[in-house]
């Protein structure tokens, strides 16, 4: 998946949802109404809890569960 995708596929992130990464040969990551943070100069696909920025690697998502 490229970061362009990824982000594409988080859009419905808006603070009033959880979402469940799950990454190749890794735990899952659990972000508590999680934000999709707009692109940045570095261009990285970040999403936030509002406590914290968790920087998603965009070619090792397997999948994604967005509830």
């Amino acid at each position: 998946m490229t970061q362009d995708e990824l982000r594409k596929a988080l859009q419905e992130l808006n603070g009033e949802r959880d979402a469940v990464f799950i990454f190749e040969a890794a735990h899952e990551c659990r972000v508590a109404n999680a934000m999709l943070i707009p692109d940045e100069p570095d261009h990285l696909v970040k999403v936030s809890d509002g406590k914290h920025i968790y920087i998603i690697d965009s070619a090792r998502v397997a999948w994604i569960k967005i509830g």
